[in-house]
């Protein structure tokens, strides 16, 4: 009685009563793009293509995929519950009309299995429904939704970073304005387009009069030793040498404190060496305001691509199959498993028995 009775009963629900179920399969793989093949090397690592992801992407599917996001979007779309909770299937088969929230997601998990190959990273997606049909639109639909929420994942925080870098971007577009300010107001302020390039002229000018004034203190030497200090030419190069001497101090001036009082009455003197200092700090400042906008516009560009390109394909190794015989349950294994249980408990209760009543 312990082991025939139940074994008939098991054994009758089994071919006679269990539904069957009918189990699509679709093997997919995570790729993505090689965009070397059509890009130049430069927009092709600016944009990032031909960079693997690593293994983590079939884990996040496969995670996704059985999670309670996907069992509500299939259940809107496809009312899994309601095909799972059809009184015409067999009670201990179907999900009861009163689960919870979390009994329909366990079952529903129960009925979809995911296999991961580690080497090759392809992914086998089992579906089990009670209808053939209905198995193959579960599959199709979850092949579908993965391929979207791989995508939308990348895309989301690619917009993300689209949106800091283009707030960085223009921080980086007012520091450039402003470096163009300062130097454009500092060049009208002194009327000097280049700085340095009239420092280097106002130095050449004054090496040449302190050539020329040598050059006529050697001549005025040379007439004072054969004329007198009254002599009309020894007056006229002493003339000379005394223009010569006022005119280079001018150009000392010049050089050390340059005033423009004449042209801007309300503004300081400054010497040549304080413009140049200047200049050159306000020339640095535009030549790394223009190196940062460089770069932020690359930075840009290569948010724009991601943001806006297909990150991910789900390239379809198998497609989904539509099931012609059922699956489950497997009856042939399932009876001879349960009637191997049942030997075994039987054996070991009678041994107890045994025991027991040789201990008595």
């Amino acid at each position: 009685l312990f082991v025939v009775f139940p074994f008939l009963i098991f054994f009758i629900y089994q071919v006679f009563i269990a539904s069957p179920r009918y189990e699509s399969q679709a093997k997919i793989i995570i790729r993505e793009p090689n965009g070397m093949a059509t890009l130049d090397a430069t927009m092709a690592l600016m944009s990032g293509f031909g960079m693997s992801s690593g293994n983590s992407d079939s884990e996040l599917m496969k995670t996704y995929v059985l999670s309670n996001d996907m069992l509500i979007y299939l259940d809107k779309n496809l009312s899994i519950n309601q095909h799972f909770q059809d009184p015409n299937f067999d009670y201990f088969s179907r999900l009861t009309g009163s689960a919870s929230r979390e009994a329909q997601l366990k079952y529903y998990q129960s009925r979809v299995i995911i296999e991961v190959d580690d080497k090759s990273q392809v992914i086998n997606i089992k579906v089990q429904a009670f209808e053939q049909e209905f198995a193959l639109k579960l599959s199709q639909a979850i092949v579908a939704r993965a391929e979207w929420y791989i995508n939308e994942i990348g895309h989301n925080l690619a917009k993300e970073q689209l949106k800091f870098v283009q707030r960085e971007h223009e921080l980086v577009q007012v520091k450039l304005q402003k470096a163009k300010s300062q130097l454009l107001d500092f060049q009208r302020r002194y009327d000097l387009l280049d700085p340095e390039a009239e420092g280097m002229a106002l130095q050449q000018i004054t090496y040449k009069l302190e050539a020329e004034v040598a050059s006529q203190q050697a001549e005025l030497r040379a007439l004072r030793s054969s004329m007198s200090d009254d002599a009309p030419l020894v007056l006229q190069s002493l003339a000379q040498l005394d223009s010569l001497r006022e005119q280079l101090d001018n150009e000392r001036s010049r050089l050390t404190e340059q005033s423009s009082a004449a042209a801007h009455p309300s503004q300081d003197k400054a010497n040549i060496s304080e413009i140049l200092a200047k200049f050159s700090d306000f020339k640095i400042n535009l030549e790394l305001a223009l190196r940062s906008y460089t770069s932020s516009q690359v930075s840009l560009e290569k948010s724009r691509i991601e943001a806006y390109r297909q990150l991910k394909y789900l390239v379809v190794v198998e497609s989904s199959t539509l099931p012609e015989d059922a699956t489950y349950p497997s009856v042939v294994y399932n009876i001879s498993l349960f009637l191997l249980v049942q030997l075994m408990l039987f054996g070991i209760g009678k041994i107890i028995l045994a025991t027991v009543e040789e201990l008595r």
